[in-house]
């Protein structure tokens, strides 16, 4: 057999050659054996198998191979993937904290590990490393953090057209569960799911301001607060929490995570309350008569138009074939946040991200908040620098100010849907600043330099994102709560 580097990478599914070195040293201390009695037995020099047994050089097969003979053992056995013992744990742990950037970034020489220093000592090290590293990472999740996370995450969604058949077969499976076969989702078996899934429903005044909901997954109980601001669709609130617990979801592991958690019991919801089947006969029905609506999509499931809009993109691409993009945009011009697989270009910055930027004021988006009558739909055609596109918006009223939520598609697909009609056409060269980013050049003469505004700073633009388990809530009021509300056992 023709002697090869044996592949034994840090973070894959084999040991490195770190921990391989401690396991053949612990082995040899086991057998009794000393470094030069093993080394002899190699045709090794010592100091060649201190290098090895402290984990400096990858081994070749054939070594593997001669090591385990000369220890009595397989080759299999060499490789356990635990550690040897606890002592070898903690000084593999404290080597590789050693390796690492964060210690390197600290200009400190390398502490040697003798038999003399004790265990104890050993994990205070460790506990300090960890520290550090955590508020090394604290301060790197920044807001330029989580906008290259929804950038990534935006990126994964426009590859798949917005749709995860895994979580619609899912939404199939509880739905028929409890019987329900399709059409607007009621409060009545939205709570018949929770009892299926073995949770009581608990109204609180209390519910901690960071919170939609709490989940106690000890005593089955889901916290739900008493009122919600109209906007919000308590179903929604409830189908949200079920759905993490369906799904298995955890503490994320970093804000990425946190992201895709929450795409995905979003998506869940979603699909329970528009479920997929009857939602896609209705959409086919409408595309024949080519009256696509996400205002009829919303009033035949009875949910919001957000709700609405958000189901329109799941689908649309998937069983209509037709690309489209969403936007939801706050009334100072501010874009929420997105999604498109039509190639329609978002107001962006040098990563990417998308959020906070401002959108062209000719936009349908924009243009939405100087119509007078709010009760129906506008739509507009918007000439823009990759094509003209047709948009539907409607604005909706929140506790942080208005909004408008439009979904719109390429002109080759507008005669699918409704409001094609209308008469409302602008033009955009946005991202070309002489479009509107730029004021008149009249009103610049009069006003540049001879004006100073006071900007409503957002305190989020300069601080790091929110500490604890899940960004942004408290996790004190969160325990303190559960808590006070936990059923107590009878004596």
């Amino acid at each position: 057999m023709t002697s090869t580097a044996f592949d034994l990478p840090h973070d894959g599914d084999m040991l490195d050659s770190l921990t391989i070195g401690r396991r053949i040293r612990q082995l040899r201390i086991d057998r009794g054996m000393t470094l030069d009695d093993l080394s002899a037995a190699l045709g090794r020099a010592p100091s060649q198998l201190s290098v090895i047994e402290n984990g400096k050089r990858e081994l070749k097969l054939t070594e593997l191979q001669r090591l385990a003979r000369a220890l009595g053992i397989t080759v299999e056995e060499l490789l356990r993937q635990e550690a040897p013992s606890k002592r070898a744990a903690l000084e593999i742990a404290l080597e590789r904290a050693q390796r690492g950037p964060l210690f390197a970034s600290l200009g400190l020489p390398p502490l040697p590990v003798r038999k003399t220093m004790s265990d104890e000592v050993i994990e205070a090290i460790l506990a300090l490393h960890d520290e550090l590293q955590r508020l090394h990472s604290e301060r790197a999740l920044t807001p330029e953090e989580a906008r290259r996370a929804n950038t990534e995450l935006r990126r994964a969604m426009r590859a798949r057209n917005n749709y995860f058949p895994d979580l619609e077969a899912t939404a199939a499976r509880l739905l028929a569960a409890v019987g329900h076969d399709g059409g607007p989702l009621s409060q009545r078996v939205t709570a018949d799911l929770a009892t299926h899934l073995g949770f009581s429903l608990h109204y609180a005044h209390d519910l901690p301001t960071s919170t939609r909901s709490i989940t106690d997954l000890e005593n089955g109980r889901i916290y739900l607060p008493v009122t919600e601001h109209g906007s919000t669709d308590q179903r929604s609130t409830l189908l949200q929490a079920l759905a993490s617990h369906v799904l298995g979801l955890g503490e994320p592991a970093d804000y990425a995570d946190f992201l895709r958690q929450r795409v995905e019991t979003n998506y869940l919801a979603g699909a329970l309350m528009i479920p997929e089947r009857s939602a896609v006969a209705f959409l086919h029905a409408a595309k024949e008569k080519r009256e696509l609506s996400v205002e009829d999509l919303r009033d035949a499931f009875a949910v919001t138009y957000e709700t609405a809009a958000h189901r329109f993109t799941n689908l649309a691409t998937e069983h209509l074939g037709i690309p489209v993009h969403f936007l939801k945009v706050h009334e100072s011009g501010t874009l929420s946040k997105a999604y498109e697989n039509d190639n329609v270009q978002f107001p962006h910055d040098a990563l990417g991200a998308i959020e906070g930027q401002s959108v062209c004021r000719y936009w349908s988006a924009r243009r939405v908040f100087d119509v007078e009558d709010r009760f129906s739909p506008y739509h507009q055609y918007t000439d823009k620098p990759t094509g003209t596109y047709w948009c539907t918006s409607r604005i909706q009223s929140t506790s942080r100010g208005a909004f408008s939520v439009s979904v719109g598609t390429p002109f080759a697909h507008v005669k699918w849907f409704r409001g094609r009609d209308t008469g409302n056409r602008y033009t955009s060269s946005c991202p070309d600043e002489g479009c509107c980013r730029r004021p008149p050049g009249e009103l610049s003469a009069r006003w540049q330099g001879h004006s100073l505004p006071s900007p409503r700073l957002n305190a989020t633009l300069l601080a790091a994102m929110p500490t604890g388990v899940f960004p942004g809530v408290d996790s004190t009021d969160v325990f303190r709560f559960l808590e006070g509300h936990a059923p107590t056992t009878a004596g």
